[in-house]
This record gives structure tokens, sequence and C-alpha cells, in this order.
């Protein structure tokens, strides 16, 4: 008989989580209070609930003897995805420590603090306080809900009238009535991320990688134009910062699931921020199955449904310099309009490195201008793995040279491209 499971959210990095159950003979039930949310498209069975609502969701899985629940990429549902599954006596990776330390800014920072892990600096303010700003910290600053993710509600401020204003409007966005402001890093920085693997409480590195963000969209939080496997700060990071991680990890009491940091990199100091306790919205699952054979998807819904997460060989096959592959995500961002045109997709889909692409939009379709400075803007991330990191630039210059997005008036609505990659940076030597 076929097994249920209730996957909570609708974005459409989680329809892929979707497509995948279905590949595995699940019949999946999509839950979103979005009617039209785009993983409701892949799903077996459709409910338009709050994922906050845990009555209702706990109801609908009885209704239908579920046999599983699981989280897709939102942060702020994996604490109702945990009382959920313990209200059902159902498997369930996240702890309340976890939830505690890597589903909020504030615990996040807290947890940094006790384990001597560097963050950037910053305060807290809370609805109904004076409006102050941080201490030794001067403009710009970054205003962020502590509850919210995906760059929503999120600016640089850059004068003390923006600053007020800003904190006023971002408060709206945290369902806790917090916001965090910190220190803007700015362009001199480098902006890496690592991904960890936790199986039987054991933290596996499982990759880590470079961002480049687009700088052209004024005072929103800057989004990536792409990433690149493994990191150029890999070595450095492994020796300075993973035990200190490690350490807080154990605190966490985690057993089984993933999680992806980000760093920023200023004079080859690391400060952390931005964690995610859940499958990534940039996705290093899909370069992990084309380079070491293990999706975390898969590990996760069986999990979902036997508790066992990972087989028994998975420290064998988990090699963070990804067995001597470049990988490479490039991320096409749009200007806000309505997409006119699209040329090029079917070329760059066949292209020999390019293993996967997810897309949020297609022709007809309409960029709001909410979404600018948000990951809502992203139209393709697009997934390459190439033999060397010389490759993998030829690569960034064929799908360029491949693919343009025009609006009704002809204008090109594509943002910034992702530059080439330094190579010298990118000739490991294990």
């Amino acid at each position: 008989m076929m097994k249920k499971i209730i996957i909570l959210g609708g974005n459409p990095e989680t329809g892929v989580l979707v497509e995948v159950a279905n590949n595995m003979g699940l019949h999946t039930i999509v839950i979103d209070p979005n009617p039209n949310a785009p993983a409701k498209k892949f799903a077996a069975e459709t409910y338009d609930i709050d994922g906050f609502d845990i009555d209702g969701i706990v109801k609908v899985a009885k209704d239908n003897n579920v046999d599983a629940v699981l989280v897709g990429v939102a942060d702020i549902l994996v604490k109702p995805y945990k009382e959920i599954c313990e209200r059902l006596g159902l498997p369930c990776y996240a702890t309340k420590e976890t939830i505690d330390a890597f589903c909020s800014k504030d615990g996040y920072k807290r947890y940094c603090a006790e384990h001597g892990v560097q963050d950037i600096p910053g305060i807290y303010l809370k609805k109904g306080e004076p409006i102050t700003k941080p201490k030794n910290v001067d403009l710009p600053l970054m205003v962020k809900p502590v509850d919210s993710g995906g760059g929503v509600g999120m600016k640089i401020c850059r004068d003390e009238e923006d600053y007020n204003e800003t904190v006023k409007t971002a408060l709206k966005f945290s369902k806790k009535g917090i916001v965090l402001v910190e220190k803007y890093m700015d362009s001199n920085c480098d902006d890496m991320a690592v991904y960890y693997t936790f199986k039987d409480g054991v933290p596996y590195l499982s990759a880590t990688y470079d961002r480049l963000l687009t700088r052209l969209q004024g005072n929103s939080s800057p989004i990536a134009l792409g990433t690149v496997y493994p990191s150029k700060y890999t070595e450095v990071f492994v020796r300075d910062v993973h035990p200190k991680l490690c350490e807080l990890f154990k605190a966490t009491n985690v057993k089984s699931g993933i999680i992806n940091v980000q760093f920023f990199v200023e004079n080859g100091k690391f400060y952390s921020y931005d964690p995610g306790f859940r499958l990534q919205g940039e996705a290093p699952h899909i370069h992990l199955v084309n380079t070491n054979g293990f999706d975390h998807r898969k590990m996760l819904l069986k999990f979902a449904l036997t508790g066992v997460f990972g087989e028994s060989n998975f420290s064998e096959q988990n090699d963070y310099y990804l067995g001597g592959k470049i990988a490479c995500s490039i991320w096409v961002l749009l200007k806000d309009g309505k997409i006119d045109n699209i040329e090029g997709f079917d070329k760059i889909k066949t292209h020999k490195n390019v293993k996967y692409i997810v897309e949020r939009f297609k022709e007809g379709d309409t960029v709001a201008p909410e979404m600018v400075g948000t990951e809502r803007q992203v139209l393709y991330r697009i997934y390459t793995v190439s033999d060397s990191i010389l490759e993998c630039n030829q690569t960034i210059d064929d799908i360029k040279s491949s693919l343009s997005v025009n609006d009704s008036n002809g204008n090109d609505m594509i943002i910034e491209w992702l530059k080439p990659w330094n190579i010298d940076d990118y000739n490991f030597k294990k």
C-alpha cells in the first residue's frame, strides 16, 4: 500500500522535494495557505492550511492515516514541523535546541557567543522599544527580522531617517516582533558557506562554497549571482572554524539532518550568519548527488518514514572536495516587469555540464517590484559540474551567451551575470 507523506510549504524549491517523493512512490500531500503555491502542482493532494495551524494539520494527518511528515525549504516551518511530528508520534530531525539555535537569528547569536564562533556585531530591537543603533558600529547598517528568510524584510540603511523607518517596517515582518541590526558587511568582504550532514549525532562537513552577490540593487539585501564548490577558504575553515562549530552542534543535541551556515570573510576573519536547518534554496544537495552520489532529499524522505538517516556507508561517500570536481550554481536574477520572451533555455538544458535547472518563472509571468531584493526574483538556478575551474568558467560563458530574457518593450531583464572565478583560487591540491 502506498505510503502517505505530508510536506509543509509550497515554494518552488519545495516542489523539487515533492517530485522526488513522487518518484519514490509516495502519496504526497502538500500543505500551504496559498492555493496556487508552486509545489502544489506536483502533489497528489493539497490543503490550503497555514503551516502554523498545528491542530488543523494534525487533523489532516489523522484523517488520512499519514505515515510521515517533513518540512520543505522554509526555516519558519521547522518549529511547527517538530510540534506536528510530536503530536503524531512520527520521526523528526529537529530538537528543541536546534530550533532555539538555528531557526531564529537571535538564538543563533546566543549559541555563537557561548561556543566562540564569531558572528556579525549587532543588537536586537523589540517592537515598542526606542530605536537605537549598535555601539561602535557606524552606518551603513543591515536591518533584518530575526525570523524571516530569503531576504524578506531586510534592508541596508545609509542614513538616520531611513534607518528609523526601516526598523519600523522590518518589525512588521517578524512574528516575534524583533529585528536584528548588524554591521553591514560590504563588497570588501568575501561570502562563503558550509553545508553539514548529521548522521547518528556526528557532524560531517559535506560541502563548502563561495558566493558572488549582486550589489546593483540599491539598499535591498544582496542576492547571490552564483556559487562555486569547493570554497577557496576550505582549508582555513576546516582548521580554524570547523572545530568550534562542531562543539556548537553538539550543544543542540542534533542527531540527524542537514544545515547550511553562511560566513562573511574579512581580512581572514570568519563572521558567521544565517544558519538554515533544512534543505536550502541554493540546493547544495543537487551538486552532492552529481559528485558524491548521495541525495539529501531521499535521505530526509526515508528518515521521515523510518527514523533512519542515510546509508551505513555515508562516511565513505562524503567528500567536501567533491572528488576533484568543480561545481557551480548560476542564479539568473531578473528586474521587475513582465517576461515577454525567453530565448536559449533549451540550448542550456542540453549543455554537457548542466545537471539540473530550477525554474521559477515562464514567459508571460510578472516579476513584481517587491520581489526585487529577495530570492523571489530568481528566474533560474542552473547547476553545473565541471572537471576544472577553467571548464567551469567556460560553462558560465556558454550559458551567458545562450540565454536572453526580454520584457514587452524588448528590454533585457537580467540584472547582472555571474563573472568567471579566479583560476588561481580554485586549483586545489588535496
